[in-house]
């Protein structure tokens, strides 16, 4: 019957050419029929294994939102939620506020207005402000955030701000801009993910041009578009690369960016929430990732990775990556769940055996592994945000909102969707022998992905048929790309030292004005005047000192040129290293930025440190190793 069901929604969604969204970037020319039945062979042994399994499991409910509930979830999200209640104009916010671009603010803007108009409906008994006030700061501060051309949307916005007593409020505006249109004079071609200006920006600007069409179409793995990040001189900033003071700001900033990225390109995103429900607090399979990883590291402290799966990765691995129809063919479904029961017992005693387990049985449970989890790896806030990306109209807008969408992952989902991709990426690298090519995989591990038992039956299958060729299309761009969905936008990382920069001058601005510490101020002042002039003398204009703590050579007078990288400092420290110190890799050590307007920064081995410095002057430079 189910196959059956399949089968008609696989035919229905063939016959639908132009109402599907997928269309709209080629997902049907990437995805041809014949790879697709792969994907419904899969979905059915989904459910057989499903059906198999007579335990019960605890569905995970996800709450409809009231209205203007989602958006005070969103606010609250992205770091806003003292805009209402006794702690409205927090001054934190307020400086949080002044960094971000025009889109950006609209997003916010929008966000506000309907929970206003929802808060006065049900009188509810808050401090309301107006969207005017929120933004009043920035205009009347002196440092401006210039980010180019004004979008129209945002214009539209500002005139519907404007009432009756407009002369007395000012409009949603962010004055002068020095700056040029942003996308002015820079030379990006199709392919290259510009980072440096914010996403929603240059959807706004390409909305209604020609440029807005392009990467549309495509074939099959060589026709995804060779997406590359040009070089940025200051270094490109991993996820991992910043502090976690740090991560907080960039998780807010994402969110926000999405939202305004989304409403751009006219397409709705919401969060789902999912209500809390009871779930197992040990084993193995079905535990949430944090569990797993509470438990793992009482085992393997610092492991950041779920142990079981490391393991099945591991399992698969040392067969051979060269057999043919790995992951697509399924495992013996008896011995697979038997296989489950025996790991759940002795796993964690050491006892089991892996010598006897076949290669395709150990792909089955790693996949159940996947799909069992309470929650889905993509969590159930970001779910349906990640099948949304089909929607978005050109492959580098979804390039981008996949970007956005897993800088907002929880650290554990998104370390353990890394070494997932990883993983598969591995196994397409031996697609001549396996016969499993990018489009293969994607189509074969879409199911486990995008299918989640916990949201129940109809709304979720019902969509699964519909959006299939979409998720295989999304896991596609996930495994082709994963290398750039690591990376946090340059704009971005710009707007954490802009909160940082300002979020000095406030602290120091508040303790100027208090009394006490007037005499204590002056004196670490006149302390710092007297530094100052010691390590001025010390290093010379032009040169930077650094510190290297743990190696033989602890501190280096480096003088700065053009050419010198962070990497060719590194090389320096460790060429002078001497007998009584442990020999250190290169690929094991690295240079971090740390303080100034930034709060820690690894540096990658590119990074040319007179850029650097520009931007931040004020830093500090120390060598040490990176937690893996």
């Amino acid at each position: 019957r189910r196959s059956g069901q399949y089968t008609m929604n696989h035919d229905h969604s063939k016959k639908t050419p132009d109402g599907a969204s997928f269309d709209r970037s080629g997902s049907q020319d990437s995805l041809d029929e014949l790879s697709m039945d792969d994907y419904w062979k899969e979905l059915e042994n989904i459910h057989e294994t499903r059906g198999n399994n007579h335990e019960e499991r605890v569905a995970l409910v996800v709450k409809e939102p009231d209205e203007g509930e989602l958006e005070e979830e969103w606010l609250k999200e992205a770091g806003l939620s003292n805009l209402f209640g006794e702690s409205s104009g927090d001054s934190l916010e307020s400086v949080f506020l002044s960094t971000l671009t025009r889109t950006q603010k609209a997003a916010v803007e929008k966000r506000v207005e309907t929970v206003t108009q929802t808060m006065r409906k049900k009188n509810k008994q808050h401090q309301i402000p107006d969207v005017r006030d929120i933004f009043r700061l920035q205009n009347d501060s002196k440092g401006k955030v210039c980010d180019g051309s004004e979008p129209s949307t945002v214009r539209a916005s500002e005139d519907r701000n404007e009432t009756q007593d407009g002369a007395k409020g000012p409009k949603f505006s962010l004055g002068p801009c020095e700056q040029k249109s942003p996308l002015e004079d820079m030379p990006f071609s199709d392919t290259d993910i510009n980072l440096e200006i914010p996403f929603a920006e240059q959807a706004a600007s390409l909305k209604d041009s020609s440029a807005g069409k392009m990467c549309k179409g495509g074939g099959g793995d060589t026709l995804l578009p060779n997406f590359r990040l040009p070089k940025d001189k200051t270094g490109t900033t991993k996820i991992g690369d910043l502090a976690p003071q740090d991560m907080k700001k960039v998780y807010s900033l994402a969110l926000i960016e999405l939202t305004a990225l989304y409403d751009i390109l006219g397409t709705e995103f919401k969060q789902q929430k999912a209500v809390k429900i009871k779930t197992k607090d040990s084993g193995l399979f079905g535990v949430p990732l944090s569990v797993l990883l509470e438990q793992d590291q009482k085992k393997v402290p610092g492991t950041k990775i779920p142990l079981i799966f490391q393991k099945l990765i591991a399992q698969i691995e040392e067969a051979t990556l060269e057999t043919e129809g790995l992951l697509r063919i399924p495992g013996v479904a008896t011995r697979v769940k038997s296989l489950c029961q025996e790991l759940e017992a002795k796993f964690y005693e050491g006892t089991f055996s892996w010598e006897n387990v076949k290669q395709h049985d150990a792909a089955s449970l790693l996949k159940h592994f996947i799909r069992e989890l309470p929650q889905p790896l993509l969590t159930v806030e970001y779910l349906k945000a990640f099948q949304d990306v089909q929607n978005l109209p050109t492959k580098k807008q979804q390039l981008q909102a996949l970007n956005l969408l897993v800088l907002l992952l929880p650290e554990a989902n998104r370390d353990t969707l890394k070494v997932l991709l990883e993983f598969l990426q591995r196994v397409i690298d031996h697609r001549d022998k396996n016969k499993m090519t990018l489009k293969n995989v994607a189509v074969v591990m879409a199911p486990n992905i995008f299918t989640f038992h916990g949201f129940g039956s109809k709304t979720i299958e019902q969509s699964e048929f519909v959006m299939a060729a979409g998720t295989a299309n999304v896991m596609r761009f996930m495994i082709r790309y994963q290398s750039l969905l690591w990376t946090i936008p340059k704009f971005i990382v710009n707007q954490v030292r802009k909160q940082n920069i300002e979020s000095q001058k406030k602290e120091k601005k508040d303790k100027a004005v208090k009394k006490l510490l007037k005499k204590m101020a002056y004196d670490r002042e006149k302390h710092e005047k007297q530094e100052k002039t010691t390590n001025d003398a010390d290093v010379p204009q032009g040169v930077i000192r650094v510190q290297a703590p743990h190696l033989s050579r602890v501190s280096m007078a480096i003088q700065l040129t053009e050419e010198l990288k962070a990497g060719d400092i590194v090389a320096r420290f460790l060429s002078q290293r001497s007998g009584n110190v442990p020999a250190l890799k290169k690929e094991e050590v690295f240079l971090y930025e740390i303080g100034g307007n930034i709060g820690e920064r690894c540096l990658d081995g590119d990074t040319y440190m007179k850029d650097l410095y520009q931007l931040n002057p004020n830093a500090e430079w120390v060598i040490k190793s990176k937690q893996s």
